[in-house]
């Protein structure tokens, strides 16, 4: 029987094919046991995961690191939860150290670190708002100071908010969701790309709504088109330096920000159109981010590369 890591809601009592529970809180499933997400939503943004039923799954216990990011520095927004957290372990498991930056999710950015550290790897917190200049600013200084370079930046950081029509979008959440999702992203990419040397990686999340489109999150579609074609500009400004910069574009993953956009009937059916029928697990991403980080992608600038179950060929 194959097994990987879950994290109990309720100290192990809860439903969910869990076979047990260690001294930190994590437990085993069954690979083949069909988890379902229950309607649940979250009046919060970008989500909490401590909150979620069932809990994500963001590490891959048999996943055994041969040193491809040995004495890198990353920075991961929103790397407290959801596909950053993943994203976090596994450059961790790769030997990197990590800069994780989030909001206001203290709780879920703490249990990251601990996870982190068990794993016997390095961990900094920086928690604040990524549309403000200052912040990005303090983001590239601390991580100068602590670990003297960057090596790897992932802007993962977004918000989505679900509306049934364009009419519906407030010119305040229009504003809102362009500064996080994409005044972020440039923000600190200005930033930190003063800081990095050739052979370093940038890595912007897009999303499958990009290239399918998705009517009831228009908003965050346009972020997400711009998040493309700042990857593809950026990439060939930046080729003959030697600083790679790729996107990744997710479809449905079981994340936080899936009960803090939709309503409760819809999480249910999350994934359920892509072809393999479910939403993908954050654990299920992290290796395509150590692949554009690392130098297995030595010739990769500019793509954009889909992990979606099959919903999306591109």
């Amino acid at each position: 029987m194959d097994y990987r890591y879950y994290t109990s809601n309720n100290n192990g009592q809860d439903d969910y094919g869990l076979k047990s529970v260690n001294n930190q809180g994590y437990g085993l499933i069954c690979k083949d046991y069909k988890l379902e997400f229950p309607p649940q939503h979250q009046d919060v943004q970008p989500g909490m995961e401590y909150l979620m039923t069932p809990r994500p799954v963001f590490d891959n216990p048999y996943y055994r690191g041969s040193g491809k990011l040995l004495n890198k520095v990353a920075i991961i927004t929103g790397g407290d939860s959801g596909l950053g957290r993943a994203v976090a372990v596994g450059f961790v498991k790769e030997g990197a150290t990590v800069v994780i930056v989030y909001y206001n999710e203290h709780r879920d950015a703490e249990e990251t670190k601990r996870f982190i550290e068990n794993l016997g790897g390095k961990c900094l917190l920086l928690a604040g708002d990524i549309k403000n200049t200052s912040f990005c600013d303090k983001i590239v200084e601390e991580t100068m100071n602590k670990f003297g370079k960057i090596d790897i930046l992932v802007n993962n950081a977004g918000v989505q908010y679900q509306q049934k029509s364009l009419l519906d979008i407030t010119d305040e959440q229009f504003d809102l969701t362009m500064k996080i999702n994409v005044y972020g992203m440039f923000y600190l990419t200005k930033r930190a790309l003063k800081c990095m040397l050739p052979g370093s990686s940038i890595i912007n999340v897009t999303s499958i709504t990009t290239f399918q489109g998705e009517p009831e999150l228009i908003d965050y579609v346009t972020t997400k088109g711009a998040i493309v074609g700042f990857t593809r500009s950026l990439a060939t400004n930046l080729a003959n330096k030697n600083i790679r910069v790729n996107a990744v574009s997710p479809g449905v993953f079981w994340t936080p920000l899936q009960p803090a956009c939709w309503e409760a009937e819809k999480i249910p059916t999350l994934g359920s159109d892509a072809p393999m029928g479910r939403a993908g697990q954050p654990f299920e991403i992290a290796p395509l981010f150590i692949y554009l980080a690392s130098s297995d992608s030595s010739y990769v600038t500019g793509q954009v590369m889909h992990i979606n179950g099959g919903q999306f060929k591109g």
